[in-house]
């Protein structure tokens, strides 16, 4: 995993009346365990893969409760597993990232949200906008509202989040209806303390077994015609009104009172500790946060109470809707309520602020700013107009310093195992021309940014040869696709490769088999390494102990293919070159095999330290770079684009162009050397081992050379 949670574990053990302290995914960990949750599943990713990371490394723990967690394929199994929940009072718990994993989970979500559930269900996402977030600017907000299923948002406070997965379960439960709970990064990684409650052992669970079905078949818990005729009816006749019964009851909103009872604002509860911060720049909160204008922190953001929204608007004179993302479902949805109820408070909300992207604090003043001067210019916001000349000044003054800086976009990892093949298909290129290159989410898409700037299309995780099937009937060269083993199994296999078989598809696909879903925290495969092929000799390969990707391909039909060592760029090279010039027709793919460089230093710096520590003889490889004949081209940077592989004076007095260098975090991967080779670059790299406690005969060899140096 990325990260151990070996501390973070014991916490989750914490009794009634003692003190959690840590962040905030962690808490939403101890909440479901204090709430008897069944069973948790999820895909990683984003800060709520936390949540997975830990359940899954706390198994002996959760064993002993009767938790069942599974690390699932995608989303889409994630969410098939809450269907535990319809006939059983089992409750269950899944997780994903943001909007991109809710889309690849809506079918089972429809499916369940219309079937109901009989014990409760909790699904945790991981939402964000703007530059917080990594991918499509949309929201999962739009999925609660088509199927019916309740959506949290709570404040950033740990007894509140802890407390709004409590009763999310009990919401859940109460209305028969699956319930979701949006967490922004700022959320997630939150620090605080709540008071600890027992975690309570499932009434359903590993060590509680169901004895089986229910003795009554009950086939209106189907989602299947023409149950779902009577499911539909259900959701909004009883399920919606038994939902706003316990929210109301239940006081899971919450109101803010302030003196400025002519005005109010209306904010999603994650957005609060923001809002906050914003009035106190502006001169309307004190330090505490206490707001001079009523709050009502919408807890539940979906279905909303038409009875607190027309309480809290009646009488003022003008109302503010702090929404983030777009379209604005709430605010649309609170104008129709006041509509509907002859309130006439003027409403704001995407007016005054924009309509996407993340809610800063800046953001957010500026429009609380307009708001007060429109509707209450005698309050004095000045304090909030001098913050923002600050803010502006400092950006004056850094651009002044700074000057213009170069764009640094992210890159692969030293050492990663996909840049030399993305080297290898650049070489290629200059000899048979650019083909389309469809790329997939992961690691790989670092390759549209430079030195390579490849990739034309990206339409999500595993899709990169399905979006490559309607170019290649149209283009007189065979279009790529690149995609990771995480990929491969999440999407790929069936949505790319079943289907380009399907279809006698005449492609080339480049599968990065480095051993895990490396781009979410290395987590593992169904082809990643089995531990005792990890104990292996420092520097080999963790990857090529399986060939289950290979196989699986080979099952399905596929009859040209083909695996590489990603460090032999020549061999890369030459391969990818006969799978776009061969005449035989057919998907051609490569598995470009090299294990993610990151565990792999994971795996070797314990291992090599350990060796040092008992005296024990390591060597090191180290490349480096011949200053006397270096040319100063730097065709090798630009065709590596390695960050340990840079520039530096040129020690010739003669001479004027900078050499290449390789810099002090080079891992020995070898690329610049191989990328020297293949290209027919200048000879200037040099290969060395450094050896740490040398033996006898190691000192005997270095004293001869020095005589001959």
């Amino acid at each position: 995993m990325e990260r151990q949670f070996t501390r973070e574990i014991e916490s989750l053990k914490l009794g009634a009346g003692e003190v959690f302290h840590g962040e905030g995914i962690l808490a939403v960990t101890k909440a479901l365990l204090q709430s008897g949750v069944s069973y948790v599943g999820g895909y990683q990713g984003a800060p709520v893969s936390h949540l997975l990371d830990v359940m899954v490394q706390a198994r002996d723990y959760l064993d002993g409760l009767g938790v069942h967690v599974e690390a699932c394929t995608s989303e889409a199994s994630a969410a098939a597993m809450l269907g535990a929940s319809i006939n059983y009072p089992a409750r269950g718990a899944v997780t994903w990232k943001s909007i991109v994993g809710t889309n690849v989970a809506a079918d089972a979500l429809s499916y369940l949200a219309s079937a109901g559930v009989m014990g409760g269900t909790l699904i945790v996402l991981g939402e964000d906008y703007g530059e917080g977030g990594v991918v499509a600017q949309e929201r999962s907000h739009a999925y609660a509202m088509k199927s019916l299923m309740w959506l949290l948002d709570p404040r950033p406070n740990l007894a509140t989040i802890v407390d709004m997965v409590e009763r999310g379960f009990e919401l859940s439960e109460a209305s028969n209806t699956p319930v979701m709970m949006e967490l922004r990064i700022r959320a997630c990684h939150l620090h605080g303390s709540f008071v600890a409650r027992a975690n309570r052992a499932p009434a359903v669970s590993t060590r509680n077994l169901l004895e089986g079905p229910p003795e009554e078949f009950i086939y209106d818990r189907l989602a299947h015609p023409p149950a779902t005729f009577r499911q539909e009816k259900l959701k909004s006749d009883v399920r919606l009104p038994a939902a706003r019964r316990f929210i109301a009851d239940h006081k899971l909103n919450e109101t803010f009172q302030g003196p400025e009872s002519s005005l109010g604002l209306i904010v999603q509860g994650g957005l609060y500790n923001g809002l906050t911060r914003a009035l106190g720049m502006l001169g309307l909160a004190d330090q505490f946060g206490a707001s001079r204008i009523p709050i009502l922190a919408l807890n539940v953001v979906y279905p909303l109470l038409p009875e607190e929204i027309t309480a809290f608007c009646a009488g003022k004179s003008a109302v503010l809707v702090l929404e983030e993302g777009q379209p604005e479902f709430i605010e649309q949805e609170i104008a129709t309520i006041l509509r509907r109820a002859d309130v006439q408070t003027k409403l704001h909300g995407k007016d005054l602020l924009r309509m996407a992207g993340d809610y800063t604090t800046e953001v957010q003043v500026r429009g609380l700013a307009k708001f007060v001067a429109r509707h209450a210019p005698h309050l004095d916001t000045s304090r909030g107009a001098r913050w923002l000349e600050g803010v502006r000044a400092d950006r004056e003054r850094a651009s002044a310093l700074l000057g213009s800086l170069p764009q640094r976009p992210p890159t692969f990892c030293i050492g990663c195992p996909e840049r030399p093949v993305f080297a290898a298909m650049k070489l290629v290129a200059k000899d048979i021309g650019r083909p389309h290159v469809s790329m997939d989410v992961g690691c790989h898409a670092f390759a549209s940014f430079e030195p390579f700037s490849q990739g034309n299309t990206l339409l999500g995780y595993g899709m990169s040869l399905a979006s490559a099937a309607g170019v290649t009937p149209m283009s007189a060269r065979r279009p790529v696709a690149v995609m990771g083993d995480g990929g491969f199994w999440h999407n790929g296999l069936l949505s790319g490769v079943a289907s380009s078989l399907l279809n006698k598809g005449d492609g080339v696909l480049i599968i990065m088999k480095n051993g895990y879903a490396s781009a979410t925290g290395t987590q593992e495969l169904i082809s990643s390494p089995p531990e005792d092929a990890r104990r292996v000799a420092l520097g080999e390969s963790a990857t090529n102990a399986d060939r289950h990707i290979e196989s699986t391909l080979a099952g399905m039909g596929v009859k040209w293919l083909r695996t590489v060592d990603n460090y032999r760029v020549g061999e890369v090279a030459k391969t990818f070159k006969e799978a776009m010039t061969t005449s035989q027709k057919g998907l051609k793919v490569i598995v470009a095999e090299g294990e993610c460089q990151l565990e792999r230093q994971r795996r070797l710096r314990p291992a090599t330290a350990q060796q040092l520590a008992s005296g024990e003889r390591v060597v090191r490889v180290k490349y480096g770079v011949d200053e006397d004949t270096c040319t100063g081209d730097h065709s090798c940077i630009r065709l590596s684009g390695c960050p340990t592989l840079t520039v530096k004076d040129n020690p010739d007095p003669l001479r004027t162009d900078p050499v290449a260098t390789v810099i002090e975090g080079c891992v020995g991967c070898g690329l610049c050397g191989e990328n020297a080779h293949a290209a027919v670059l200048c000879p200037s790299f040099y290969r060395a081992e450094v050896i740490q406690n040398p033996n006898a005969w190691d000192r005997l060899v270095s004293k001869i050379r020095g005589v001959f140096a």
